[in-house]
């Protein structure tokens, strides 16, 4: 089994990285996309299998937020000004774990890939 990394998975690692950076700096509406990236490449990787739930989890954690912000009659100006902190810390919590799934996914299939 090879060392390097699996195609498509290193977008899914800095995209899981993104959403909490920007989510942190109140640019919540444009994690949009690394929250759909992370969501797509882990479900259409088949070496990112473990990493499912972690990247269902995220995109449950983002849309919690965003849905109510979309449909809502009274809404903020942006998503970053609606999101109570307890639902910023969730996505950004969920996030980092996706990525630190992710590198100890990664760890662990190298580990098993060394000679005994």
């Amino acid at each position: 089994m090879s060392t390097t990394p699996r195609p498509g998975s290193l977008p899914v690692v800095i995209s899981a990285w993104a959403v909490a950076v920007l989510v942190l700096g109140q640019f919540a509406m444009v994690a949009v996309v690394p929250v759909l990236i992370v969501l797509i490449g882990t479900f259409r990787n088949r070496g990112l299998r473990p990493l499912r739930w972690w990247a269902a989890a995220l995109g449950a954690a983002y849309a919690t937020p965003l849905a109510p912000w979309a449909i809502g009659p009274d809404r903020a100006p942006s998503l970053s000004k609606d999101m109570h902190p307890i639902l910023t810390g969730i996505v950004v919590a969920t996030a980092l774990a996706m990525a630190v799934a992710y590198h100890l996914l990664r760890r662990s299939s190298r580990l098993d890939s060394l000679p005994a």
